[in-house]
């Protein structure tokens, strides 16, 4: 019987080197649509380029489907299945637009928000804009943490699953993005106050089911609201916000990296670390160097 995209067994088993849910994730959203009925056999260059030409969105999207289908291929030529893995062709381009920079908020927006944190009306709402907003961590991580997580004697964050939303509004449970994801941080000293005690086992944005992608964009939008803020809550900026003010100001890009949970200080340093200098204040460094 001929090999089936849509049964990619024969790479189960196998080393994998990305993350399980974006392996699920290509192949339900754009491989088995794509492909589905083919043998991996009849899986010709041209029906790649097909697929690719087929997706919109930013190349970093595409290129996740292209990690994909190049281990079930590559699996394919190694189990006899094909001559030659068709993605290796040539013919083969992956285009697309690049994705968007995430701009931090600017060191004033920072402290606006943090100086009216006790102006948001809903005291989960308040605990939340505490943690996301004063510490590095992804909305996953957040949405993550349970009562035993915080640490509140050694003000200390373990951060040990993350919570996505594949399906929007149905929340999973997951392991934490890397290896290097799973850690410890240290929990800042002015968000104690808003956080209440948590108990074990609970969620601490939840309860006995995290919060579901609904109800963090509604929350999101109540503290727009309640502190009067000129721009929308985006989790996101606030994790690309710390990391920026954390390299910034200690200018260590190993702790800085050890904080994002990322693998490699490249990471840290290609997508999250803005820098807050102007032109001029890097000048007047040089300056400063040269005439001591």
């Amino acid at each position: 019987m001929a090999t089936k995209i849509n049964q990619p067994v024969v790479v189960d088993g196998r080393k994998c080197w990305i993350r399980a849910t974006t392996y699920k994730r290509q192949l339900t959203l754009h491989l088995i649509p794509a492909f589905e009925g083919l043998a991996v056999e009849d899986i010709t260059a041209d029906e790649v380029q097909r697929l690719f030409n087929g997706m919109s969105g930013a190349k970093a999207t595409k290129d996740k489907a292209r990690m994909v289908l190049n281990q079930i291929m590559d699996a394919a030529v190694e189990d006899k299945l094909l001559a030659s893995n068709p993605l290796k062709s040539k013919r083969v381009k992956v285009t697309g637009k690049a994705s968007k920079a995430t701009v931090p908020y600017s060191v004033e927006q920072m402290r606006y928000i943090v100086q009216h944190i006790e102006d948001v009306k809903n005291p989960l709402d308040r605990a939340y804009l505490a943690l996301q907003a004063l510490h590095p961590l992804r909305l996953e991580e957040v949405l993550g943490l349970r009562g035993e997580d915080v640490d509140a004697e050694n003000k200390a964050l373990h951060i040990c699953r993350a919570v996505t939303h594949p399906t929007r509004n149905m929340p999973e449970v997951k392991d934490t993005k890397t290896d290097s994801s799973r850690r410890s941080i240290g929990l800042s000293a002015l968000a104690l106050p808003y956080l209440p005690e948590y108990a074990a086992g609970a969620y601490l944005f939840g309860g006995d089911k995290p919060l579901s992608y609904t109800q963090v964009r509604k929350m999101c939008e109540r503290i727009k609201r309640d502190i009067g803020f000129s721009e929308n809550i985006t989790p996101i900026r606030f994790r690309t916000t710390v990391l920026t003010d954390l390299y910034d100001q200690t200018k260590d890009i190993k702790l800085a990296q050890q904080a994002a949970g990322h693998t490699t200080s490249a990471m840290t340093l290609r997508y999250y670390v803005k820098g807050r200098e102007t032109a001029a204040e890097a000048a007047a460094a040089v300056e400063r160097v040269y005439t001591a």
